[in-house]
């Protein structure tokens, strides 16, 4: 199976990895992995100011920073896993990324939120849950 593993480096993030460690049916070396994560684009000013060649050695550090340690979890269990980020809205570019990338299942961590909650703070896995065809696996 082709899995999607959406990670921002929070708490939720580790819970995530902690339920594969605990399946082994999600979790094993007979699956194909790729850690995916999206960093929120900076203002139109700053990158013009900053350049882009500064913007893109931001955008590549921030998300190394949230990379890395999933994939020395991975790494630790046997697991090569890919490693790709993008630049954008998080709900919407992850949803993409699951369909363009033609996998098999998106699995994601959630900050667990209510309908209210989601309502007035809004949620990246409300925002994907519409957003994409791949089949979700929210861990809370």
């Amino acid at each position: 199976m082709k899995i999607l593993l959406a990670v921002d480096g929070s708490e939720f993030t580790k819970k995530m990895l902690a339920y594969l460690a605990a399946h082994d049916t999600l979790f094993g070396s007979d699956h194909s992995y790729t850690i995916f994560t999206v960093q929120p684009s900076l203002p139109p000013r700053a990158r013009s100011a900053l350049g882009k060649e500064v913007v893109e050695n931001y955008y590549a550090e921030e998300s190394e920073k949230v990379l890395s340690p999933v994939s020395k979890f991975l790494a630790r269990h046997g697991i090569d896993a890919k490693s790709q980020w993008k630049v954008g809205h998080a709900g919407e570019t992850i949803a993409k990324a699951a369909e363009s990338g033609k996998f098999d299942m998106l699995i994601m961590g959630s900050h667990g939120h209510g309908a209210l909650g989601n309502l007035v703070m809004g949620s990246v896995a409300t925002q994907v849950l519409a957003k994409c065809d791949v089949p979700v696996l929210l861990v809370r």
